[in-house]
C-alpha cells in the first residue's frame, strides 16, 4: 500500500507513516457549552488512546433538507466559539465553508478548511481556499467516482497548495440512501494525499425523514472498522452527547459515551494493518 503525503496541522502530523487520526465533533454548533464540553471530552478520550484529534463543528449547515431546519449560529458567533475551542481546549479545529467570502472570514480562526461534498467541484471556492495556504479537507461528492477527485486535487494544487485531505462519505443512488464502496479508499490514496473515512455521513439517509435526513447509526462501527482495515489515514465522526436530541444529523451521529470503545478497536486494527502494509 502506497504511502501518502504527511500533512502538518498545528503540532499534529497526519497521513504518511503516522497513526490513525480522528476528526470529530457535533455536526453543528448548537451552543457554546455543548461545543466546548464535547471538545474537551473527545480530547480526553483521544489523549488516553494517543490518537491525534482535530475538532470539527459547523457554524452554518447551508444544505439542510428543509428551510425550517436548524442551521447553526451563523458565521460571526460560530467563528468566536470555534476560536474559543482552539484556545481553551487547545486542539486544532476544522469547519466547512460555502463561499469565497466565508473563506476570507474564517480561515484565520481554523486549522483546516473543509469543502462540503455538494461544493467539491466549485472551482472558485477551491481556489480561494487554496490561496490561504491552510490544509484543505475535501468531502468527495456523493455524485463522484473516486478517480474524479484527481480534478479536484489539480484545482487546489493550481493555487499553490499541496496540503490536501480527501474524505469519503458514501455515494448516492437516490431513494434516500448512500452506499460505501471501500475500493474508493485505496483508489483515492493512489493520488498521494491522506484519505479520511466519514463513518457517520456514510450511514445517513438523505432526506429520509421528509423534512430532514435520517440515519442508521448502528452501522457506524462496522463501516469504520472496514475502512481502517482498508488502510484509510483518518476517521471522521459526528459525535454528540445525546444524538437523539441533536439539532442536526442526530440519526447518524455517534454517541459520545461509546466513542472510547470504538476508537480503541479502530486503533488496534490500524496497528495490525500497518504491520502488514507493503
Amino acid at each position: 500500500m502506497m504511502k501518502t503525503k504527511e500533512i502538518r496541522v498545528g503540532n499534529l502530523k497526519l497521513g504518511g507513516d503516522n497513526p490513525l487520526f480522528l476528526i470529530a465533533g457535533p455536526c453543528v454548533i448548537e451552543n457554546e457549552k455543548l461545543t466546548l464540553d464535547t471538545a474537551r471530552e473527545i480530547k480526553k478520550i483521544c489523549s488516553g488512546l494517543d490518537i491525534p484529534f482535530v475538532f470539527k463543528s459547523s457554524y452554518d449547515k447551508a444544505n439542510r433538507s428543509a428551510a425550517k431546519s436548524f442551521r447553526g449560529p451563523g458565521l460571526k458567533k460560530g467563528r468566536d466559539i470555534l476560536k474559543k475551542v482552539k484556545e481553551t481546549v487547545k486542539v486544532p479545529v476544522v469547519c466547512d465553508v460555502h463561499s469565497r467570502l466565508e473563506v476570507k472570514e474564517i480561515f484565520q480562526e481554523v486549522d483546516i478548511i473543509q469543502i462540503p461534498a455538494f461544493l467539491c467541484r466549485q472551482t472558485d471556492l477551491l481556489l480561494e481556499a487554496s490561496r490561504t495556504g491552510k490544509p484543505i479537507n475535501v468531502k468527495k461528492g456523493q455524485f463522484l467516482a473516486p478517480w474524479d477527485v484527481k480534478n479536484i486535487i489539480e484545482k487546489i494544487e493550481s493555487g499553490g497548495n499541496k496540503k490536501i485531505l480527501l474524505t469519503e462519505r458514501g455515494t448516492s443512488f437516490g431513494y434516500n440512501n448512500l452506499v460505501v464502496d471501500m475500493k474508493s479508499l485505496p483508489i483515492m490514496r493512489r493520488f498521494g494525499y491522506p484519505v479520511v473515512f466519514d463513518a457517520t455521513h456514510s450511514v445517513q439517509l438523505p432526506g429520509g425523514l421528509g423534512t430532514s435526513s435520517g440515519g442508521l447509526r448502528e452501522f457506524i462501527p462496522y463501516l469504520a472498522r472496514a475502512a481502517v482495515a482498508c488502510g484509510c489515514d483518518g476517521i471522521f465522526l459526528e459525535v454528540h452527547p445525546k444524538p437523539d436530541k441533536a439539532l442536526c444529523d442526530g440519526p447518524n451521529s455517534f454517541p459520545l459515551k461509546e466513542l472510547s470503545a470504538l476508537l480503541e478497536e479502530l486503533k488496534n486494527i490500524d496497528i495490525l494493518i500497518r504491520k502488514h502494509k507493503k
